[in-house]
């Protein structure tokens, strides 16, 4: 290198140097160092919050919400639940745990990285009972309730919050429920108190895994009860559904609190003032459960099946595409279309959730005595029609009033 250059690369490293070492590159410095110090103090902060709230969750949990001990009975507590763990049928006898609202906030991925829970007794190590046994590992408390805290999220893939489910149940009807309970929490910015558990019965079948170390046996049925006693109103609901297919909808399978106890011989939420027990344990109206706001509010449960004279309620007309059947609900919600200015009469869950609806088109408009618009609105009505599909949706076109049938008259007529 001649002597040119090298004062020339002399002036460009001086030049550097000068420039990062100006007052105002170091008061950059500076600034990016508080900053960094203070997301660290943030991290704490939020960190210190996270845990004085996983306190106030274990206190409140096991003030009221833990059912009744039986003798031998001992609690295991983890952040975000507890439970009491049943090693004879390597199942939990119970779960307890609180839906609270900060879930709306949490944005925590699943882990599914399930593992043994070393605070029980007896091996919990059930990896080679479940795999490939034809059962999901059914989360008891369900891990997006836990979405805010790691260690509480962390904590549900522990075995003991395991129990075995049906896909049918575990992807279906059981993963809906979670939802339907975490949309009131969301809604009415209130917590609830949840209890969860297998219902065991007799002759429960062993998961068939010949080499598992453990026998791991699959409960009949799977319950949920919860309770809302921060609001103004008290009150609780349960759910009942069997580990299979359960597809008449969540509502169909609401219970009084009561009902639970009798079929399980649990107690739950002995530590309410006992007249507040016992009022909240025979509630089972499910129109209660829907916070202001709520898209879904006033949606019901079809009506039971069988229906008298080959009716089918409205969870049913999808097996019955392409044929001519009489399909029943509550009218729920209307919906009048700007372009084709069609009515659309949606059965029992509001749209775009409804699982059928009828189409009045407007050239059929003059066919009624009555506007079906207003007229039709939260009555249960029979519909006849050729059953259709649109957007997967189960569907029939009504094209005049003589194909409704009012239920009051379906049951009176049942009834001569």
């Amino acid at each position: 290198m001649n002597v040119r250059h090298f004062l020339s690369a002399l002036a460009l490293l001086t030049a550097a140097a000068s420039v990062a070492q100006s007052p105002e590159a170091e008061a950059l410095r500076k600034e990016e160092a508080r900053f960094a110090e203070a997301q660290a103090q943030l991290e704490k902060v939020r960190g210190d919050l996270e845990a004085a709230k996983l306190a106030v969750m274990r206190h409140d949990l096991a003030q009221w919400g833990y059912p009744a001990l039986d003798p031998g009975d001992e609690v295991v507590v983890h952040p975000g639940h507890a439970l009491v763990w049943d090693d004879a049928h390597k199942l939990p006898k119970w779960t307890a745990h609180i839906i609270v609202p900060d879930i709306m906030e949490g944005n925590l991925a699943r882990i599914d990285s399930f593992k043994p829970d070393p605070l029980v007794k007896g091996n919990t190590n059930l990896f080679d009972a479940y795999w490939f046994s034809g059962y999901d590992r059914g989360h008891m408390v369900p891990s997006a309730d836990m979405r805010w805290s790691k260690p509480a999220l962390e904590a549900t893939y522990l075995y003991t919050n395991i129990a075995p489910q049906r896909p049918e149940l575990n992807r279906g009807a059981w993963a809906e429920l979670e939802d339907w309970m975490r949309r009131y929490v969301h809604y009415s910015g209130r917590r609830v108190f949840v209890v969860t558990a297998p219902i065991q019965g007799k002759d429960m079948p062993l998961l068939n895994k010949p080499k598992a170390k453990e026998d791991v046996y699959a409960p009949p049925y799977c319950f949920k009860a919860m309770v809302d006693i921060d609001g103004p109103v008290k009150k609780g609901i349960a759910f009942i559904m069997k580990n299979g297919l359960n597809d008449q909808g969540i509502l169909s399978y609401a219970v009084p609190i009561d009902s639970v106890e009798a079929l399980t011989g649990l107690d739950l939420f002995p530590a309410l003032d006992d007249t507040l027990e016992a009022r909240i344990e025979k509630m089972c109206n499910t129109q209660d459960w829907y916070g202001e706001g709520d898209r879904a509010m006033g949606e019901v449960a079809p009506l039971p099946a069988p229906l008298p004279g080959g009716r089918f309620n409205t969870m049913q007309a999808k097996y019955h595409i392409g044929n001519k059947a009489t399909i029943c609900g509550t009218v729920v919600s209307t919906r009048r279309t700007k372009k084709a200015n069609a009515l659309y009469l949606n059965f029992d869950r509001m749209y775009p959730n409804q699982d059928f609806y009828a189409t009045v088109w407007e050239s059929n408009s003059p066919n009624f005595s009555y506007d079906p618009e207003t007229y039709l609105q939260g009555r249960k009505i029979c519909v006849t029609g050729t059953v259709t599909t649109y957007g997967d949706i189960a569907r029939i076109s009504i094209n005049n009033e003589k194909e409704i049938t009012f239920w009051e008259d379906v049951v009176r007529e049942a009834e001569r």
